[in-house]
């Protein structure tokens, strides 16, 4: 009767050794391409939220109206655009532009700890804008107050629902942006120079009218990122 031919021992262990070894770099490769594809993803979501953030902060600008609001105390009234001279000053590192001036930005680190008389950040700008859409056909005005803040080393956006607002309604919130580690503004005046502070202290006394409406030609708005470096963006006032 003869003997069926079959495998040694020897034989099964190679050929179990070579299967583990495929195995293992099939493993390493297919692992490599979900942490190359989770970083892409990352990098994708990452661009759209500061693509995002730099559109919102564009129509906001573009959108501007000379419109003042009531202080939140209820005495005077505020200009319809105004940045923090606090903020840009004392807090603020100067950094160089394109042109070679200096402008005043506010670091990241240092804001989170100055609050306002209602316990929010201090805004480093704040003002009137139009075009809030209304879509629910609500009794509001298509005004909208809105300001900017770092928060925690993130740019916050917050508005209030009511124009005219008061110390007891608390703004509402939206981060654009994390990972901020300044934030700068420059102010273009009718004669096209640059300000850092707005109203522009050029004015006057006697024009108290006139600053509480007037509106800068354009904005300069720089933002340094973590990750992306400083990223600049030349906005143009609306009429």
């Amino acid at each position: 009767m003869a003997r069926m031919a079959g495998f040694t021992l020897v034989e099964l262990l190679v050929a179990l050794f070579i299967t583990a070894i495929m195995f293992t770099v099939g493993y390493r490769g297919l692992d490599q391409a979900f942490r190359s594809r989770k970083e892409v993803d990352a990098q994708s979501a990452r661009l759209i939220a500061v693509q995002q953030a730099l559109r919102t902060i564009e129509q906001d600008f573009e959108l501007l109206q000379p419109r003042p609001i009531r202080q939140l105390t209820g005495d005077g009234y505020l200009p319809a655009i105004m940045s923090s001279p606090n903020a840009a000053t004392t807090l603020g590192s100067t950094g160089s532009t394109l042109d070679g001036s200096s402008a005043s930005t506010a670091s990241a680190s240092t804001l989170g700890t100055i609050t306002t008389l209602n316990g929010g950040t201090l805004p480093l700008v704040s003002f009137t804008r139009g075009g809030w859409t209304n879509p629910a056909g609500l009794p509001r005005s298509e005004l909208q107050r809105v300001s900017y803040a770092i928060e925690n080393g993130a740019l916050m956006r917050s508005y209030t629902p009511e124009l005219d607002s008061t110390l007891a309604v608390a703004p509402i919130k939206r981060k654009l942006i994390d990972h901020v580690k300044s934030f700068g503004l420059r102010f273009m005046d009718a004669g096209h120079n640059w300000q850092t502070q707005w109203p522009a202290p050029t004015l006057g006394v006697g024009q108290q009218n006139l600053m509480l409406r007037i509106r800068p030609v354009a904005v300069e708005v720089t933002i340094e990122l973590e990750d992306w470096g400083v990223l600049m963006r030349h906005i143009e006032v609306a009429g």
